[in-house]
Order: C-alpha cells, then sequence, then structure tokens
C-alpha cells in the first residue's frame, strides 16, 4: 500500500467517525426535541418569551433600553460592565427573540426595544399571572 492509500484510508475512517457523529448529535436532537405540540400557541409563545429574558445581563439590557427610551449605539458594554462578546450575544438572544431591533449607524449597531413585541410581552404575562390566584392557598 503506497502514501496515498494510507493516507485516503485514514481519511475514509475520519470521514466516516465524523459522519455518523453528526448522525448520532441529528438524532439525539430530534428525539429530545420538547413537544412543544401538545401545548397551546399561547404556552409555547409565553415560554419562548420567558427563555429569551432569563438571564440577568437581558433583563439589565432591556431596563437601560426603558430607562434611555431612544437607540443606544455603544453605552452597553461600558454600563453592564461585560465584555464586548459578552453583550454582543446577549443582544443577539434578544434581537433573535424580536424584543429588540437593531439598526446599523457607521462602523456600530445601534439598538431600542420593538414597541410591538414589547406590548405583546406585557398582555402574555399580563394575562398568565391575572389567570392565577393564590389567595386562600394552604399549599405548603
Amino acid at each position: 500500500m503506497n502514501r496515498f492509500e494510507q493516507i485516503s484510508n485514514k481519511l475514509k475512517i475520519i470521514w466516516r467517525y465524523n459522519s455518523n457523529y453528526r448522525n448520532i448529535a441529528i438524532q439525539l436532537k430530534t428525539m429530545g426535541a420538547s413537544k412543544t405540540d401538545l401545548f397551546t400557541t399561547e404556552q409555547n409563545e409565553l415560554a419562548s418569551m420567558a427563555k429569551a429574558i432569563a438571564h440577568p445581563a437581558r433583563i439589565a439590557i432591556l431596563q437601560y433600553l426603558v430607562k434611555k427610551n431612544a437607540c443606544i449605539c455603544g453605552d452597553l458594554v461600558e454600563e453592564l460592565g461585560l465584555a464586548q462578546a459578552t453583550t454582543s450575544q446577549h443582544l443577539k438572544e434578544l434581537k433573535n427573540a424580536g424584543i429588540i431591533q437593531g439598526s446599523i449607524s457607521g462602523a456600530s449597531i445601534c439598538y431600542c426595544i420593538d414597541p410591538k413585541v414589547w406590548n405583546r410581552y406585557e398582555h402574555l404575562f399580563s394575562i398568565f399571572f391575572k389567570e392565577v390566584d393564590l389567595s386562600g392557598n394552604n399549599c405548603c
């Protein structure tokens, strides 16, 4: 077996291993997927919203944007005291959820609250908390 065939065989083994690994990962993802179809649209939407804001840094970002009531273009890193990469990741999650919107301004991106989505969050969470009456609760 020449050197080319040896390398070729090693590459085939590596390719098979990586290919199998990807297939297993894909299968695990689909098997572990939550059964969102068991729940109402509102329950899924509320859970998605809660997940998007379920980090103190994201809450701080939202509070800062609400307090400033304007588009913010770079003050967030200084305001939060987090690394630029960390702040960017949290902004990305909030933007993916639609809570904030960003527009490019020169070399930076300016962020602000999306009022339509913000009002939707407020509405769904208000309904959720109003539905639960804990007065007279004798639990534990």
